[in-house]
């Protein structure tokens, strides 16, 4: 049986930790498409963005990593496990929400097709996405099974990288915690693209180290300018 995180702690284990990773910008980000399970590729941004973060999170001397099957996410996984030659692998545990009827839809026709549907999503109601598509609870419920079927392989000390997406990774993030879903689609800003949340095990479970952090202000933060 694997040793929960207060035996660990208790006989002086270093902690485990996970970055949650959202993959680079895509065409359809760029457009303001709601993209769900599409499969649209990262754009020139994307790209540049997965190197930097693949750089800055060689810092936490990550043993493995795993992405999303959708190619943003795999593309973004693949180049973080390139850097340092880790191990990698994809998941499609970890895709993002299916947003159902608004995938391919720009953000305007969303708001114009389904006003009452933004109304509640702005509220933090908990609904199946586009009329058929998938709820938080989904997302958080399917992210959770993948994670934990990859901290099976993980030892004491280790890290991981998670390339996600920004619903996955925010509704992964809470559920790890403790945060209910509600509060945390209210009270977490989205994780921008290619920034991350480090989480790190301890005594009572996991807890959020950093959020949405990036090349960029990791490495300001590694100046000693933030």
């Amino acid at each position: 049986m694997t040793p929960g995180p207060n035996e660990r702690v208790m006989r002086g284990d270093a902690p485990r930790r996970l970055i949650v990773l959202r993959h680079g910008e895509t065409t359809h980000n760029a457009a303001g498409v709601w993209q769900g399970q599409l499969d649209s590729p990262l754009s020139e941004r994307g790209v540049e963005q997965a190197a930097a973060a693949a750089r800055a999170l060689a810092a936490f001397s990550p043993v493995l990593v795993v992405a999303s099957d959708l190619s943003r996410a795999a593309v973004t996984g693949e180049t973080v496990a390139r850097v340092d030659g880790i191990p990698f692998s994809t998941d499609e545990r970890f895709r993002e929400i299916h947003a159902g009827a608004w995938q391919g839809l720009t953000g305007e026709q969303v708001r114009a097709g389904y006003p009452e549907d933004m109304d509640r999503l702005l509220r933090g109601d908990d609904f199946r996405r586009g009329g058929h598509g998938e709820s938080v609870a989904d997302v958080a419920s399917r992210c959770r099974a993948g994670v934990e079927a990859l901290l099976a392989d993980l030892a004491p000390g280790e890290c991981a990288v998670v390339a996600t997406h920004g619903v996955a990774g925010r509704a992964l993030a809470a559920d790890l915690v403790g945060i209910d879903q509600r509060t945390s689609w209210l009270a977490l800003g989205g994780l921008g693209n290619c920034h991350w949340a480090e989480l790190v095990e301890g005594r009572a479970g996991w807890r959020i180290q950093t959020w949405n952090q990036s090349a960029a202000t990791a490495s300001a933060a590694g100046d000693g300018l933030a």
